[in-house]
């Protein structure tokens, strides 16, 4: 038992202010008055949000409207936006504004001061997010896990680090609709063509435009089609194409392919990497794994082994995993060394946070919770799913929505569903017999229609076409790859 004195309680700390600099905040509003080029220094570090008193937050955001509007905004063309401002009126009225503007601060220092303000700003954030962990950990409810407290606390820090918020809100119309012509300007620089990730897939990338940042997309199939295949092969393109640079706002980050997370919840990490070392020496598998290579074989494998160790592909093969472990392990991925892409293998095998009533209703919870994943991260999220037997019992073998298992929320959450389609597969079971010479020769020649050619049938797309896209397939490497043309087109063999 403690004998001594008992603790002082933390919330009985009063008169304790939240860290501010008033000072800083009028500095740099007087800068943006008198030299309306300060804005745009500054803006890329701070908004409204960011200051401490309301009024200088209201007074910095209609500043901004007009800057960007390419209109004047001084204590004079101001006054008429808030001279009615209740807080203003407080403070002096229109006459406070011209003060602002006699303790202005030189160009080159208002930086430094909105670097202030953002900073003490992330403090505030901080010690109420503090305030709310502590709170909760101390009210004890039964529904209520300390595990799930736990991974609460995560997400909202690392909301708070990458954003320097950590609570939504609504965002106005203008920004929305900048930051769309960003997504659509950075498809024009590259000739109309991309504004997602490449695939590296030509041909699906023309159907998807890529692969978009916050997208959820679903990739079934029935086995042997080769999903797991496809969703290497394009988790390897990505990764092999990964570069760091500028990018046209500015900032230093990925400029091309992507750093990729794979939850391999059905193979082990090894198997995996068998794959895709097999697509990249172009050696089979099944070779690899026998260790039955000639001297040429192995010397493409230790090449592929040697170029693999530099990309950024990171593997986690921990079966059946929760999805606020798998969303919880995401965010720390992205946080210790980048995240672009993030593949999930696959979605049947994750588990829901809790046990539900019926699977239809977990099923539900997993895809809502990788959906969340591909907002919160940014990132395009892939995620496998089985189709039901139903495929196997129609003459036209070709996958359609309503084959997804537990199919209406995977379909409502997703906003992209793309099914892998041999039909090469199922024309190697209708092989006659060799008697009859009529059906055989009529089964050769569909055969070599359909020999290493492979469909990616997209069944639903939030912000494009349906439709099919022709790939072949090597089924010694297990590798998709862009359909060569007869008219002298492309070809990545």
């Amino acid at each position: 038992m403690h004998d001594g004195p008992i603790p002082a309680d933390p919330d009985a700390e009063a008169g304790r202010a939240p860290p501010a600099n008033v000072e800083a905040e009028q500095a740099v509003l007087g800068a943006i008055l008198v030299n309306n080029e300060v804005y745009d220094r500054v803006a890329s570090l701070i908004e409204g949000r960011h200051f401490f008193d309301p009024v200088h937050a209201r007074i910095f955001e209609v500043a901004g409207r007009r800057i960007l509007k390419n209109a004047l905004a001084t204590p004079v063309t101001l006054r008429a936006f808030l001279e009615d401002d209740e807080g203003l009126r407080e403070l002096g009225g229109p006459a406070y504004l011209a003060r602002l503007a006699g303790a202005a601060i030189s160009i080159h220092a208002a930086r430094d001061y909105a670097q202030t303000i953002h900073d003490l700003a992330l403090r505030r954030e901080l010690m109420k997010l503090g305030d709310e962990v502590r709170d909760r950990a101390r009210t004890v409810v039964t529904d209520d896990d300390p595990s799930e407290q736990i991974v609460a606390a995560e997400q909202a820090l690392y909301s708070l680090a990458e954003k320097g918020k950590y609570e939504g809100g609504f965002k106005s119309f203008v920004k929305a609709a900048a930051d769309a012509v960003d997504t659509a300007n950075a498809a024009f620089q590259r000739d109309g063509g991309l504004s997602g990730i490449s695939s590296g897939l030509i041909d699906l990338d023309r159907k998807l435009g890529g692969l978009h940042p916050s997208d959820l997309l679903i990739l079934a199939g029935r086995p042997s089609m080769g999903k797991t295949s496809l969703a290497t092969n394009i988790a390897f393109n990505i990764a092999k194409a990964w570069k760091e640079g500028e990018r046209p706002d500015g900032t230093f980050g990925t400029i091309d392919g992507g750093k990729v997370g794979f939850f391999s919840l059905e193979m082990s990490a090894e198997q995996l990497a068998t794959r895709v070392l097999s697509e990249a020496s172009r050696v089979p598998s099944e070779k690899l794994r026998r260790g039955d290579m000639d001297e040429e074989e192995f010397g493409r494998f230790v090449e592929a082994a040697r170029d693999l160790e530099r990309i950024p592909l990171y593997i986690d093969d921990t079966p059946a995993l929760a999805i606020s472990t798998l969303a919880a392990r995401a965010r720390r991925l992205k946080r210790q060394h980048g995240l672009d892409i993030l593949f999930i293998d696959y979605l049947q095998l994750v588990r829901p946070a809790t046990a539900k009533d019926s699977r239809v209703n977990e099923v539900s919870e997993i895809t809502q919770g990788l959906k969340a994943i591909a907002k919160e991260l940014n990132i395009p999220v892939v995620a496998l799913s089985q189709l039901s037997r139903a495929v196997e019992s129609r003459e036209d073998k070709r996958p359609q929505l309503s084959d997804l298992r537990e199919s209406g929320s995977i379909e409502q959450d997703a906003d992209v569903v793309m099914f892998v389609f041999r039909e090469e597969y199922y024309k190697e079971r209708e092989k006659p017999s060799e008697t009859d010479v009529q059906k055989m020769m009529e089964w050769q020649e569909k055969m070599e229609i359909v020999r290493g050619k492979a469909e990616a049938i997209i069944g639903k797309q939030r912000h494009g076409p349906i439709g099919s896209v022709e790939m072949s397939f090597d089924g010694r490497f297990t590798k998709f790859g862009n359909l060569a043309r007869a008219e002298g087109g492309y070809d990545d063999r």
